[in-house]
């Protein structure tokens, strides 16, 4: 025989039934964000409700642009609004040399430091096995397809210095040294286990003025 309170029970499924308000939904989606945890996103949605409603707007109708208008770029996988973003279409670019990077963030680092004067290509990730991102998560395919296109005669290896990172540069080195193309890595002027996003450019510069050959 069940003793639950018939009260409570109705309470309970009355309670399930209400929809969350918008600014639990604000909140909610707020914390997609990298790093912002359900505290951190009540404060940004009560700041924005209540001090900058038309700044609210304005980043719901930049979101909602970017995610209808923003796609990868077909030959160097990095974000764009059109079909070859500006970079790959650029004649000031030597198309000899593709600098490989991991991500979008990744290639304004190094663009920053105006030491480079090739052309990229993003992988949108690493290779990390432990989480289950192997050669096809990140379209390595795509990656070959690019370097090996009878143009590019040096690749450079600029994937981070982390585990994963080191793992993806000597998993990729060996494939493209495997199709005859030269491939080099940046020099240790990148701290070990440093995200290029955080590296001073001074010292990204120096990193890609001294990369060596792989092997060497």
């Amino acid at each position: 025989m069940s003793l639950a309170n018939p009260r409570s029970s109705a309470l309970r499924s009355v309670g399930a039934a209400v929809p969350r308000s918008g600014m639990d939904e604000l909140a909610q989606a707020l914390r997609s964000l990298p790093g912002v945890g359900p505290k951190a996103a009540q404060r940004m949605a009560l700041y924005l409700l209540q001090h900058d409603r038309d700044g609210a707007v304005r980043l719901a109708e930049a979101l909602l642009h970017a995610a209808k208008t923003v796609r990868h770029c077909e030959q160097c996988n990095t974000f764009t609004e059109e079909v070859v973003c500006s970079l790959c279409r650029s004649d000031k670019r030597d198309p000899s040399l593709l600098c490989v990077v991991e991500t979008p963030a990744d290639l304004m680092m190094i663009e920053q430091t105006q030491a480079y004067s090739g052309l990229y290509y993003v992988l949108m990730g690493r290779l990390s096995p432990l989480d289950g991102i192997g050669p096809k998560e990140i379209r390595l395919e795509r990656l070959i397809k690019r370097a090996t296109d009878g143009v590019v005669k040096e690749a450079v290896l600029a994937t981070n210095f982390t585990n994963e990172g080191e793992a993806t540069a000597h998993y990729i080195g060996e494939l493209l040294t495997a199709r005859g193309l030269k491939v080099s890595r940046l020099a240790r002027g990148v701290p070990v286990g440093g995200e290029l996003e955080y590296v001073d450019s001074g010292t990204l510069a120096q990193a890609l003025r001294e990369r060596r050959t792989l092997g060497s």
